[in-house]
């Protein structure tokens, strides 16, 4: 085995030269057939009308550090992820432009652990909690469909944890690289004589980071225990733990400061002692039955706390107002949710019908708390309280989907979903000229999909999809105003977009699998940044925008242990409307002027 090591920690090869040597020598191997639930029913991914990627749980850990997500997810094409070598802010992703605005966290695409919601239901997601070493597969779904999954579905991410089965077994891997990186991990799966099988994950990381200030210390643990009761039951609990009590944020650099010293620290991230410290619990509990030969019910239930702490490197001379939310946050929130669906196959006008009935509602309930980030002359600890609030979010779906073949070679999938989202904030900091700021805001949106698969021959697909999305403005990005007024930002609307895509999908021991797809995106009411100052940013509305783009990747299969992969994409990704936006904070009159035709950030 070799192994490098780099800033971004480590990677290890496990293909010897021999191997690759006699690779042509070799017959080719069939890949196995690749079986997905991202329409939420089990399918072969080939006969879909969507993009659909995925990643087992062997490449995840084979050749992979382990140290966050981004790693097992480079080959995936639309797809844009990135280790922003901070984790205070997260991994940074992206589907087909999707999510490009985020300045931590996940937004624009929906993540789903176990079936468990970790995107939030006013659209912000953390992945930091999967626990890596007891994957079983992660699925991407990009274009059209994910719309299905509702606000903030630019993209779907779900991982899974293994499936427990066989007897006992254990697993123990460690990973160190350059910058201190460290990560232990084990891992033990199985059935007990009672017939409950469990998976059960644990890890812990640290690195003292590339960048000055950047150390962090992360621990992870995950538990699944599943019990067949008989054949047509089943219930799957699911707990899992995040412990972030150390993570540094350097902040970002200029350009100037980059290319002199790129390990360095914004100098206000040493003077605030910028910092994140993160705690998060969270069980999920899943009951399947099937009813009979041709229906079966689907009943998940979830709920989770989530506290955080963030030291930002806001100014002690801009906290002096009466109006200054201060420069350090506070956050609690409680978050809990249910998903009902229904299956049934069946049959219109002698032909096959599948079809999928739910609805899900999730809520969250949150404490902001925002204090001064100094004491006197003493800066980067919790000073005086300047804000406190109880803010809400919740939504309500319902969705329909439909699989129908309409005759020999082609095939139907159709659905439509209708969301609503609320919310509220009230305020219990009323001091002085800060007024009160409690309100409320309402979204909703009904979002139909329709995709047509038609096969040219038992080994090449070829389909077109059409459908509709938004995405509400999350709770942190209502949080702020960019004229430094208190209280939230409820002007900011949602976005609205039209997607189609074209495709074409072929398959072959001799060749391998090749996927191509072309898309097409519009967006009204884009939402970007407005301000960006010492780690708290502002968002406005910007008119519309476009991206287009193209999608292909290729998998192959040799005899042995020996395959290659390819992914690439080519995106254009342009504001249609110019806009004002600001070049200091806090702005009350934007004053740059972007132009039309301008390239969306990121």
């Amino acid at each position: 085995m070799s192994c490098w090591t780099g800033a971004a920690g480590v990677l290890f090869a496990s293909i010897s030269s021999a191997a690759v040597a006699q690779a042509t020598d070799l017959p080719a191997a069939r890949l196995a057939p690749v079986v997905v639930t991202a329409t939420r029913t089990e399918a072969l991914a080939f006969d879909l009308p969507a993009s659909i990627s995925r990643i087992d749980g062997t490449e995840v850990r084979d050749a992979n550090p382990q140290f966050d997500i981004s790693e097992s997810l480079a080959g995936v094409p639309g797809l844009l992820v990135r280790d922003r070598q901070n984790h205070a802010q997260d991994v940074q992703l992206s589907v087909r432009g999707f999510g490009a605005r985020s300045t931590f966290g996940i937004r624009g695409v929906r993540l789903y652990v176990d079936g468990i919601p970790a995107t939030l239901p006013d659209g912000q997601g953390q992945i930091s909690h999967v626990e890596l070493g007891s994957v079983g597969r992660i699925e991407v779904l990009r274009g059209p469909f994910s719309a299905l999954y509702g606000n903030s579905a630019g993209g779907v991410v779900q991982v899974f944890t293994v499936d427990p089965a066989g007897p006992p077994s254990y697993r123990f891997d460690v990973s160190a690289g350059s910058d201190g990186g460290l990560r232990v991990g084990a891992q033990a799966q199985g059935e007990t004589t009672g017939g409950i099988g469990y998976v059960v994950g644990a890890s812990r990381f640290t690195t003292d980071g590339y960048r000055d200030h950047s150390a962090t210390e992360r621990t992870l643990g995950n538990a699944k225990l599943v019990w067949k009761p008989d054949a047509d039951n089943q219930l799957t609990l699911v707990v899992n733990n995040l412990a972030l009590p150390q993570a540094q944020d350097p902040l970002g650099l200029s350009r100037a400061a980059f290319e002199s010293a790129p390990r360095s620290a914004e100098q206000a991230a040493l003077d605030y002692d910028t910092r994140k410290q993160i705690n998060q619990t969270q069980l999920g509990l899943t009951y399947q039955r099937r009813i009979d030969a041709s229906n079966s019910l689907q009943v998940m239930v979830y709920g989770g706390h989530r506290g955080l702490e963030q030291y930002q490197s806001i100014p002690k001379a801009a906290q002096g107002g009466p109006l200054s939310p201060g420069g350090m946050i506070e956050l609690d929130r409680d978050y809990r949710g249910i998903d009902l669906r229904w299956s049934a196959s069946t049959r219109l006008a002698d032909r096959p019908l599948n079809l999928v009935a739910g609805v899900s509602f999730d809520s969250l309930a949150e404490r902001r708390r925002g204090f001064q980030n100094f004491i006197g002359s003493t800066l980067g600890v919790r000073g005086a309280l300047r804000r406190d609030e109880n803010n809400g979010a919740s939504s309500f779906d319902q969705y329909l989907q439909a699989t129908s073949q309409l005759s020999p070679g082609w095939a139907l999938t159709a659905g439509v979903r209708h969301s609503r989202i609320r919310f509220d904030t009230r305020d219990a900091y009323v001091v002085g000229s800060n007024p009160d700021d409690s309100g409320r805001a309402a979204y909703q949106a009904t979002l139909p999909v329709l995709g047509v698969v038609h096969s040219l021959s038992s080994d090449v697909n070829v389909y077109v999809t059409a459908g509709r999305g938004f995405e509400t403005p999350t709770l942190n990005e209502l949080a702020y105003r960019g004229d430094g007024r208190s209280g939230f930002n409820l002007g900011l609307q949602a976005a609205r977009s039209s997607s189609i895509e074209a495709g074409l999908k072929s398959r072959s021991p001799a060749w391998g699998d090749f996927e191509l797809a072309a898309f097409r995106t519009g967006t009204d009411n884009e939402i970007v940044t407005q301000t960006n100052l010492g780690g708290r940013s502002t968002f406005q509305n910007a008119g519309s925008t476009r991206r287009t783009g193209l999608e292909a990747s290729w998998v192959r299969r040799y005899a042995g242990d020996l395959q290659a992969r390819v992914a690439a994409t080519l995106i254009e990704a342009r504001f249609v409307d110019g806009f004002l936006t600001c070049t200091a904070a806090p702005c009350a009159n934007p004053n740059l002027a972007i132009a039309a035709g301008n390239r969306i950030p990121g």
